[in-house]
């Protein structure tokens, strides 16, 4: 890690801190907002803790003025995309993200001047400009209904993750399909051999894979072959595998997905044995929202999340389309 992107530091997430956060948030008219992937303190002192999209739409439904979004860049856009009157801080704007970094406004504007008349899909882990770009949003629940629902003789344009580009387009077979080579250097990470060989070892475990996982692919032809029974693979996104912990019979999951995940899923589901397929996907970026960040934050108003009126309006259109289509489930 560069010492620019060092994180905040020197605050223990004790009692008092506790009391300290819980008093901000009071005294700022705040709804306190933290995502799956945030450090276990973070998340246990958030008003609610979920995935991206969820988070900004229980943001926009909340009566009070200041949202304080723990997590990364590109979702506390999106919850002042839906929420533009309200006061929207991030506890450390440089939480950035690799896979809303992988593509431009730019970058999309020239992609669909190459593709004239297709329909642009991205995932809603994309900043506020490219979805302004964007036909319709997606997330990784409707994201195969999303393209589903365009008419067969369109081409379609996904971004920017290719690991559920390529997932969606073997489930709905669209041929006339183009996928932008974006990735979460994170999921690309947790790779097909890794999963193979931790569920060799555990035979009887469940296997939770986020679809942005570069093992994706792999889990479907482990159960395409039948080494791994097809009922024990799932692939889900960050609300869903909440859902389903609640829901499984299994005694143990393997879970294909950044690290963080693992503290909600034990807390939903106690009994069962959660373990990591790659206990090293932890987001550097994702971390970067401390103890001392969120103090930070709330004590000196900082930092605060600003979307140009004109692209916020636009990519408000292409998210609105998207909880239009199918089930929008988990923001990722």
């Amino acid at each position: 890690m560069t010492a620019l992107l060092e994180p905040y530091s020197g605050v223990e997430p004790d009692a008092a801190w506790r009391d300290e956060v819980r008093r901000l948030v009071d005294q700022r008219d705040a709804v306190l907002l933290a995502h799956n992937y945030q450090l276990p303190a973070i998340q246990d002192i958030a008003d609610v803790t979920g995935d991206s999209l969820a988070l900004s739409r229980i943001a926009a439904e909340s009566d009070k003025s200041t949202i304080v979004f723990c997590g990364v860049h590109f979702m506390a856009e999106t919850a002042k995309i839906l929420s533009p009157d309200k006061t929207v801080l991030i506890p450390d704007a440089r939480a950035g993200c690799s896979l809303a970094d992988s593509i431009t406004g730019a970058d999309l504007r020239a992609w669909k001047a190459e593709h004239p008349g297709a329909v642009v899909v991205s995932y809603v882990n994309t900043t506020a400009e490219v979805k302004a770009e964007t036909d319709i949003c997606c997330t990784s629940s409707n994201a195969v209904d999303v393209v589903a629902s365009i008419p067969e003789d369109r081409e379609v344009l996904f971004c920017p993750d290719q690991f559920l580009g390529a997932h969606v387009k073997r489930i709905t077979g669209r041929r006339n399909m183009h996928i932008w080579a974006g990735e979460c250097h994170v999921h690309a990470g947790i790779n097909g051999a890794e999963l193979a060989e931790r569920a060799a070892a555990n035979p009887d475990a469940d296997l939770f894979v986020h679809p942005e996982c570069g093992c994706a692919t792999s889990a479907l032809y482990l159960a395409g072959e039948g080494i791994v029974p097809s009922d024990k693979v799932k692939i889900l996104s960050t609300g869903d595998m909440v859902t389903q912990a609640r829901s499984t019979r299994a005694t143990s999951v393997l879970v294909a997905t950044e690290v963080g995940m693992l503290h909600q899923l034990r807390k939903a589901a106690p009994e069962i044995d959660f373990q990591a397929v790659n206990d090293r996907a932890s987001c550097k970026y994702m971390k970067m929202i401390t103890p001392a960040a969120l103090l930070r934050s709330l004590r000196l108003v900082k930092d605060e999340v600003h979307v140009d009126a004109q692209t916020a309006e636009r990519a408000r259109a292409s998210v609105r389309r998207m909880i239009e289509v199918g089930k929008p489930g988990g923001g990722e």
